[in-house]
């Protein structure tokens, strides 16, 4: 089984459920980054977008609205229970189930966006490059991505504080398909390049995640996305419980006016064709 199709397993099958069930609380959580990002890709009136990676829609509703009714967007995923969710919040775009590293582009597009949609491809060079060809010429590509884990306490602190109760972890391999897979900016831009993109620039986002409005809360989201998440998979009551508890206490310490709102890092991708 190649990267490409263990991905497409993974996705659809409990992991994509999950995170079709927890849509608005995924999207409450990366609100602030979402914020960002949308007028970094700055979509125009009458545009045509590819969203990759559109999981639930989110940001296929807003690029249409930006666009507006002369624009389309095209929302592309490879998860069908988020693509479920994605067609049932309105109307106003097509969405797809495509693995966007191998899909049959053509060039009618002027911006390719997406939304931690890009890190999970078995060969980085060649997916962009194939996405490159949906591009119209003097097209556009705009992406998020998350800078390393150790970056990124909303994901690192509730992995910290379960440690010792969660099993043996694998040495994790950094430029492996995955959350983290962009974190080097310097190969990020080297796999573009490659790819055939020009004016490439990285601009680092440094903001939060919403996890909730209690630590409680924050531990609950911790448990359900991210790698605490993956790494405590299938243990009993018992040590989640104690998990939570731990997880808790931690994030106590991010508390504000919002919530919990931990530290997020990111990139900001844009190149051109």
């Amino acid at each position: 089984m190649t990267a490409n199709e263990a991905q497409i397993e993974y996705w659809n099958g409990a992991v994509g459920e999950r995170w079709a069930r927890l849509q608005e609380t995924i999207d409450a959580s990366l609100a602030p980054i979402t914020k960002a990002l949308l007028p970094f890709a700055n979509a125009r009136p009458r545009e045509r977008v590819l969203d990759i990676g559109c999981g639930c829609g989110t940001t296929s509703y807003a690029l249409a609205k930006a666009v507006g009714p002369e624009g389309n967007v095209t929302g592309v995923d490879i998860s069908e229970p988020m693509l479920a969710v994605a067609r049932g919040r309105g109307i106003g775009v097509n969405f797809r189930k495509a693995d966007a590293s191998v899909h049959l582009f053509h060039p009618t597009h002027d911006l390719v966006f997406s939304r931690f949609g890009v890190m999970f491809f078995d060969n980085p060079v060649a997916a962009f490059a194939n996405i490159k060809k949906a591009l119209k010429p003097r097209g556009r590509l705009a992406f998020v991505c998350w800078r390393d884990v150790s970056e990124n306490l909303w994901a690192s602190l509730p992995f910290a504080a379960a440690r010792d109760l969660l099993p043996p972890q694998e040495p994790a391999d950094p430029d492996a398909p995955g959350p983290y897979a962009f974190a080097d900016g310097e190969r990020l831009a080297n796999i573009l390049a490659k790819a055939g993109y020009r004016d490439i620039r990285l601009e680092q986002l440094d903001t939060v995640v919403c996890m909730g409005a209690t630590p409680d809360d924050a531990a609950g989201q911790a448990l359900n996305i991210g790698p605490l998440a993956r790494a405590a998979a299938g243990l009993d009551d018992a040590t989640r419980a104690a998990i939570r508890g731990r997880v808790a206490e931690a994030m106590a310490t991010f508390a504000s006016a919002d919530g919990i709102t931990p530290p997020a890092s990111c990139w900001l991708v844009g190149a051109g064709v």
